[in-house]
């Protein structure tokens, strides 16, 4: 946290998380796509379809602190201007670039697990629905165009869907 790539990659790490982003929605971020106001992002996803995703407050923290008080000190290269996570180059970070970050902070923090970009939209996923999302709205969320792509989400334990059932069922 103490180099401006440090706390851009925080931002980056947040966002992935709390947004269920791909890697490839998340280096395409823009500025022009944050609406704060409303509590969205808007996230351009595969086959160029655009989605609304809530963002949570901590993340929106971390974005803003990462945008004016680091992004506003990189030298942004022509056509970079509206593109919100940077190199130190001033242009939009590669899909390639946010692998070996996740790769080299795994290593850092000594974590003994390979995890990449989807390893955050996976417990993003999995995370809302251990704690009672709904299949459909996280569905919407991970711009899944079929329902049965969300259900690879649904390979938890069965002590969980065992309380899942206690829980909701009227026949308990």
């Amino acid at each position: 946290m103490s180099t401006p790539e440090g706390e851009r990659n925080r931002a980056m790490l947040e966002t992935l998380y709390s947004c269920g982003l791909r890697v490839s929605e998340l280096v395409g971020l823009k500025l022009s796509d944050l609406f704060f106001e409303e509590g969205f992002v808007k996230v351009t996803g595969k086959g160029n379809k655009q989605r609304f995703v809530p963002i949570g407050l901590s993340t929106e923290k971390y974005i803003n602190f990462y945008k004016d008080l680091i992004r506003s000190h990189v030298v942004i290269q022509k056509g970079h201007e509206d593109t919100l996570f940077l190199n130190r180059r001033g242009k939009q970070l590669t899909r390639a670039m946010i692998f070996t970050i996740i790769k080299d902070l795994a290593v850092k923090i000594k974590l003994n697990k390979t995890i990449s970009p989807h390893t955050f939209r996976h417990s993003f996923a999995t995370h809302l629905l251990e704690n009672g999302a709904d299949l459909r709205s996280i569905q919407l969320m991970l711009g899944h165009e079929s329902i049965t792509t969300t259900e690879v989400y649904m390979h938890l334990d069965r002590k969980f869907l065992a309380e899942v059932l206690n829980n909701y069922h009227p026949r308990k």
